[in-house]
């Protein structure tokens, strides 16, 4: 039986009625099951394979909770704390252990505790590890994560993970003779808007294993599929999952090879809107009760620019717009967005400023320096605040 996750959201038609019934003078993040749900049975009607959501993006239990019943159930898990969560709450669904760099201790726990059976690795110390803390193979699963020719992608994974894929050969070849079915891995990179990059990538994939000449019983694309931003309208998710699934046809590996996929970022970031309040105004600065240390780190490391709407029900609003410096709550000088919101110019004290798609790593980032930290959520029924 499927264990709940017993958390009940207060629930809204709007984000106005938040603001009416609330009236909060702190961050609420402002859910949206239903768009959650309609993108993972995108995910799950489109892609040609297994959908692995990627739990790092967006940990919240509604978040999980939607797309669970959506039809998600295999989770791309890269820590002990992210498969206790996925099992104990979602105990129906599939964990696949995917950081290529584990404790000890946590590659036990997973396995006896959780039973966890798939995993990366990217260096032959990482398979010795699993090895002398677990045993040989026995039939479990382990990925050779290889690195992919680079593209255009906001984050390059390849810099941090990844063999070399004339190494990986040989490394694919071990995890075989220990008796581990086999499999390739790769990440092109956060919000890769080039859909060449997953030909590229199965391609490199493909020389390693007619190099390795073991059986391959699994194929991860990775994710990095994008979301839609403000000034970065990457092309149609479809066309990212056509070329993979001729690149994967054209490939021929063993009937039986499963093809997956680890979306996070393209999954989740219109499933949630944030919701700040101006707490002062200087001129075209705006003080907000959020920023970069909390819900908004991606747009300062990340580059991401957020859609954003000015709405205070109670007043009617200026039909002029102006640029604001947008400035977060912390003390710290670098709590300042790197770009401008453009909003009605009587933009004042107490007005509330929707900030769209952070459905994606922004609860999930989001650090408690300086004793500033979101932690309110609600469920909201109308369409997300997109990009124009």
């Amino acid at each position: 039986m499927q264990k709940k996750s017993h958390i009940t959201l207060p629930s809204f038609a709007t984000v106005e009625d938040v603001i009416e019934q609330l009236k909060p003078g702190y961050p609420v993040y402002c859910l949206r099951p239903a768009e959650l749900k309609r993108q993972a049975r995108f995910f799950l009607d489109s892609f040609p394979g297994r959908v692995m959501y990627a739990v790092k993006c967006n940990p919240h239990l509604t978040v999980l909770q939607a797309l669970f019943d959506a039809g998600i159930r295999h989770f791309d898990t890269a820590s002990l704390a992210e498969i206790a969560l996925i099992r104990e709450h979602f105990p129906q669904a599939d964990c696949y252990f995917m950081h290529p760099v584990k404790a000890r201790a946590s590659i036990l726990t997973a396995q006896d505790v959780y039973g966890i059976d798939h995993y990366v690795i990217d260096h032959e110390k990482e398979l010795d590890k699993i090895i002398e803390t677990t045993g040989s193979g026995d039939g479990r699963v382990i990925l050779v994560r290889i690195v992919t020719p680079v593209h255009d992608a906001q984050y390059r994974l390849s810099d941090k993970f990844g063999i070399a894929s004339d190494e990986a050969a040989e490394l694919l070849q071990k995890v075989h003779k220990a008796d581990f079915q086999t499999g390739i891995a790769f990440h092109v990179g956060s919000q890769c808007r080039t859909p060449q990059a997953f030909t590229d990538g199965v391609r490199t994939a493909l020389d390693v294993i007619r190099e390795a000449n073991v059986p391959v019983h699994y194929l991860d694309v990775g994710g990095g599929f994008p979301a839609l931003y403000e000034d970065d309208k990457p092309p149609a998710l479809d066309d990212y999952f056509k070329v993979i699934e001729e690149a994967f046809d054209e490939a021929k590996i063993r009937r039986d090879c499963v093809l997956m996929c680890e979306p996070g970022r393209a999954l989740v970031a219109s499933g949630c809107s944030l919701l700040v309040q101006i707490q002062l105004r200087k001129d075209d600065k705006l003080y907000i009760n959020d920023g970069v240390y909390q819900s908004l780190s991606e747009t300062l490391v990340g580059k991401i620019k957020l859609p954003a709407r000015l709405t205070n029900p109670r007043r009617q609003l200026s039909s002029q717009n102006q640029e604001f410096t947008i400035l977060g709550p912390t003390c710290d000088c670098l709590d300042i967005l790197p770009y401008q919101f453009i909003l009605p110019d009587d933009a004042e004290e107490g007005d509330w400023i929707e900030i769209g798609q952070v459905g994606a790593y922004s609860n999930s980032a989001a650090t408690r320096f300086n004793g500033f930290f979101p932690e309110t959520f609600v469920s909201v029924d109308a369409a997300p605040l997109m990009p124009k």
